[in-house]
């Protein structure tokens, strides 16, 4: 075989091998995505773009505050970015003043969620204004910015089933003055 041919060859070789590799990191480990709309400000906003770990809740269950990406039920190819709430079996129940409640399971009372993130006090609990049981499988979602987020508080979104939930946001890549980790603490 003549020595061009041989490095054709290896070049093409090494070419599969790496659109193998990125096809795998893609489906199985992370992807980028880009945020569209202001429902997760002033975590996040509207242009953000983000690598989201695909591979973390393949080994542990998600932990309330986690920001996670979701597959929309009604509309194919459409994902949502949401803050997770309440977990599974707990139930939520959002008040007329906008405070959020949580009742853990096997638990008698609802006990006030403490937390920063709502960028503002809920105006409209939607189907929250009564207590909502989750599932074994199932999580309770809101968006950072309340009060102009579709969510959990909505018939549309309802609860969310673990079997939606793409992966969590991990990774800020853009813009480069907000580069880094997506934490919850």
């Amino acid at each position: 075989m003549k020595p061009w041919m041989k490095e054709l060859l290896k070049t093409g070789l090494y070419l599969l091998i790496v659109l193998c590799v990125t096809f795998l990191i893609i489906e199985f480990v992370g992807q980028r995505t880009k945020v569209k709309g202001d429902s997760m400000n002033p975590t996040l906003s509207h242009g953000d773009n983000l690598i989201v770990d695909k591979i973390t809740y393949r080994f542990s269950d998600p932990e309330r505050f986690d920001i996670i990406v979701l597959e929309y039920k009604w509309k194919k190819d459409t994902y949502y970015i949401k803050r997770i709430i309440g977990l599974p079996g707990e139930t939520v129940y959002i008040d007329e003043d906008g405070k959020i409640f949580i009742k853990g399971v096997g638990e008698e009372e609802f006990e006030l969620l403490t937390e920063s993130y709502g960028k503002e006090v809920i105006r409209a609990a939607g189907r929250a204004s009564q207590p909502v049981t989750l599932g074994e499988d199932e999580y309770f979602v809101l968006g950072d910015n309340r009060n102009d987020s579709t969510d959990s508080r909505s018939a549309s979104v309802g609860n969310v089933h673990i079997d939606q939930i793409v992966g969590r946001a991990w990774l800020r890549i853009w813009p480069f003055s907000k580069i880094g980790f997506m934490k919850h603490q």
